[in-house]
C-alpha cells in the first residue's frame, strides 16, 4: 500500500521511504531528526528521499562490531587517517547523507574540515567505505550505494555479503571485482598494511 510521497516495501529492507523534495532538508535538520529518533537508521538520498531503516539484527551487529574493531585497530597504529563506525553520517558531494557500515578518511582531509563540520555530518566522502549486507538488505540497493561512493571520490569500497560469502570490490576506473569466499582482503594501496579476513565474520 502506498500514499503520495510514501513507498512501502512488501518485504522491507526499509520501514519506508519518504519523499522530502518539497522540504529541502538541511544538514542541521537531518542531524536533529537522527538525534530525535535514535532507534532508527536514517539516510537521505541525493534526490531528497528519506530512507528509514529498522535497527540491525544481533548477528549483523556482531559482524559490524568485529569489522569496525579490525579497521579501528589498524587506523590507530597506522596514524594516517581516522576510522568511523556505522553510526557516522557523511554528506557526500552530491548532497546525499550516507552512513556506511565502516569508513576511513585520510587525516589531512579530516583536518581540512572546520570544528562545526567535524561535529556534524562531515561534508566529505570517505576514502574507504564498507557496506555489510544483512538478511534484510537488497543486494542491488547496496551495489547502487557503492557506485555512489565511487562517484563521490571514494578510493576503495568493499561490499561484504555473508549469505553468499562473496565480496564485491569497488575501485575508481576498474570493473567491480567479485571475490568468492576470499581468505584475505588487502587494503593496499589505499590502506597500506591493512587486511581483513572475511571468514572471521561469516
Amino acid at each position: 500500500m502506498s500514499q503520495r510521497g510514501v513507498v512501502r516495501e512488501p518485504n522491507p529492507p526499509y520501514l519506508l521511504r519518504l519523499n522530502l523534495q518539497a522540504l529541502a532538508m538541511t544538514d542541521t535538520q537531518f542531524a536533529r531528526l537522527c538525534h530525535d529518533n535514535p532507534d532508527m537508521r536514517l539516510e537521505l538520498t541525493a534526490q531528497h528521499t528519506l530512507v528509514i531503516m529498522s535497527p540491525t539484527g544481533a548477528k549483523t551487529g556482531w559482524r559490524n562490531s568485529r569489522l569496525n574493531q579490525r579497521l579501528a585497530t589498524w587506523a590507530e597504529h597506522d596514524g594516517t587517517g581516522l576510522a568511523f563506525d556505522s553510526s557516522t553520517g557523511f554528506t557526500l558531494p552530491n548532497g546525499a547523507r550516507r552512513s556506511p557500515d565502516a569508513a576511513w578518511l585520510r587525516r589531512e582531509r579530516w583536518d581540512a574540515l572546520s570544528d562545526d563540520q567535524q561535529d556534524g555530518l562531515a561534508p566529505v566522502c570517505p576514502d574507504f567505505v564498507v557496506e555489510l549486507r544483512s538478511s534484510e538488505d537488497r543486494l542491488s540497493t547496496l551495489q547502487a550505494k557503492m557506485r555512489e561512493y565511487l562517484a563521490n571520490a571514494a578510493q576503495l569500497g568493499w561490499l561484504l555479503d555473508p549469505s553468499t560469502r562473496r565480496v564485491y570490490m569497488y575501485r575508481p576506473q576498474h570493473l567491480v571485482e567479485v571475490l568468492e569466499d576470499p581468505e584475505t582482503l588487502p587494503g593496499d594501496p589505499i590502506l597500506p598494511g591493512f587486511a581483513l579476513q572475511p571468514r572471521e565474520i561469516w
